[in-house]
């Protein structure tokens, strides 16, 4: 089943050769944030947009402590030729060079570990071609948020970006996100946490919603 890590569970140690060379992947990660993303071969059209998404954004991921790391089916060789698309596809100098390493998995040997192969698309050959998984670990390298695209959906990485915010904001504080927040946005006070507890916690207030039922559950608080 693509996208087959489960939330809460540990990121997979494993070894692999990439386009910075040879990693061992909790090592790689140090305490950072991370986001793992899978992808189809090189060359390919909505591949190559995305990583040039990802480049221009990567100063904003790195600013909130986030390392960016790629997977796909092909060699470091054909990695490297294929930054270089990447680049000029970014109106930048063609080199190899890109704000992130991309992992080499010529015999699909981690897409298959992660659950990462889609049955219901498949190339020329007939054979299951990898999703567009996106995994997302927190500093202790547990799986926080997983998100699975189709091989031919292009993913949103201003979405993406949003939700490390999220993640990072409810890692740190007693509170929930609403439906469509954007940074700077009033979040919401968790249902568990007692009246008088909650305006110790949030000195800015918290401010209830009337609701019909009377239930006051619909608590928001400036963002902390």
């Amino acid at each position: 089943m693509p996208g087959g890590l489960l939330p809460g569970a540990e990121a997979p140690n494993f070894e692999a050769n990439t386009t910075i060379g040879r990693i061992r992947f909790h090592n790689y990660l140090g305490d950072s944030w991370s986001i793992l993303f899978s992808h189809p071969p090189d060359f390919t059209p909505v591949c190559t947009t995305e990583l040039g998404r990802a480049a221009k954004l990567a100063p904003e991921f790195t600013k909130r402590n986030v390392k960016m790391i790629y997977l796909s089916i092909d060699s470091v060789e054909d990695h490297l030729a294929w930054s270089k698309d990447v680049n000029a596809y970014n109106g930048e100098e063609p080199t190899e060079k890109l704000p992130f390493p991309i992992i080499e998995d010529k015999n699909r040997d981690f897409v298959i570990q992660l659950g990462m192969l889609d049955p219901a698309e498949k190339d020329e050959k007939g054979t299951p071609v990898t999703a567009r998984v996106v995994f997302i670990f927190g500093t202790d390298k547990k799986l926080k948020l997983s998100i699975l695209y189709p091989a031919t959906t292009g993913r949103n990485f201003d979405e993406i970006l949003r939700v490390i915010l999220c993640l990072q904001l409810i890692a740190e504080k007693r509170v929930a996100i609403p439906v469509n927040w954007k940074n700077g946005d009033s979040v919401m006070v968790l249902p568990t946490i007692p009246e008088e507890e909650a305006k110790k916690l949030f000195p800015k207030g918290v401010f209830i919603k009337d609701l019909p039922s009377g239930k006051k559950y619909l608590r928001y608080t400036p963002q902390p």
